[in-house]
């Protein structure tokens, strides 16, 4: 169970801190050119996270178990603090304090609520708290399904209008995942009576398609992108960042599947 919890661990912090640094770079340029002191700050989160994701690659899964439980509370209070920083950038931008800038609303809030579930993931694996097997189902779907849904929307109005059908296929998937979303807000609202070992295995077969279409999207987007194929202000790196994601909620899916079906240990639990 040590080796679990320093793989386990040093799997969330390689996947999230690389987030959360391209999140500090994102932030940046959507800010405008005056804005100095969040340029600022933003540069020296990007640092912080880089710090961190080399500093995670610097151990293994031999590494003393108590010496991972320190680097844990390290990065969650570096995830605590770039979470407020989001939130403040977030409100800042809602209160029209920031006219003219190219950081959506809800970009932000969707990075911020990362963020959160990053600190929150290294907490509970700190605190040996991890959720049993069918609320990890309902609790993680919930949270990427929305994600996905955010990023459809993202694309969409990052491509230029010109892009009429890949904008239109954005709409489609955005429409998808919302409806998958509710569904999922639905089971949960249900449970305990909805966590059967049928509905869950149906719940994840479904999400899996839909992911899996959405994931093969943003592969494809990204290489026109790289190309200069098509017209956007996609960043080629946030084309990345968000294929990496859809990536990310497929293992995950797998990984519950593999455990709801064989009984397994699941590493994402």
């Amino acid at each position: 169970m040590s080796n679990e919890f320093v793989r386990r661990s040093l799997d969330e912090i390689r996947f999230w801190s690389r987030i959360m640094k391209e999140h500090s770079l994102f932030l940046k340029l959507g800010f405008r050119c005056d804005d100095a002191q969040l340029i600022q700050e933003a540069n020296q989160f990007y640092a912080l996270f880089e710090q961190i994701e080399a500093r995670s690659h610097s151990y293994t899964e031999l590494t003393d178990p108590e010496q991972i439980k320190q680097f844990n509370k390290d990065v969650q209070s570096a995830a605590t603090r770039i979470w407020a920083f989001k939130r403040k950038v977030l409100g800042l931008i809602i209160q029209c304090k920031l006219p003219g800038g190219n950081n959506f609303p809800l970009l932000v809030d969707h990075i911020s609520r990362e963020a959160n579930y990053f600190r929150n993931r290294l907490g509970e694996l700190n605190e040996g708290k991890l959720e049993p097997l069918p609320d990890a189902i309902i609790d993680e779907n919930v949270f990427f399904l929305r994600i996905m849904a955010d990023h459809a929307k993202f694309i969409g109005h990052l491509l230029d209008p010109s892009e009429r059908q890949l904008i239109e296929q954005t709409r489609n998937f955005s429409h998808d995942f919302d409806q998958l979303l509710f569904q999922a807000i639905d089971l949960s609202g249900m449970r305990p009576q909805s966590q059967t070992v049928p509905l869950l295995d149906q719940f994840l077969d479904q999400n899996r398609v839909s992911v899996a279409s959405l994931r093969d999207f943003k592969k494809t987007a990204k290489e026109l992108i790289e190309a200069c194929r098509i017209k956007s202000i996609i960043h080629p790196l946030l084309a990345d960042h968000v294929f990496r994601e859809a990536e990310r909620f497929l293992f995950i899916i797998d990984m519950f599947e593999a455990t709801l079906t064989k009984g397994k240990p699941s590493p994402v639990m």
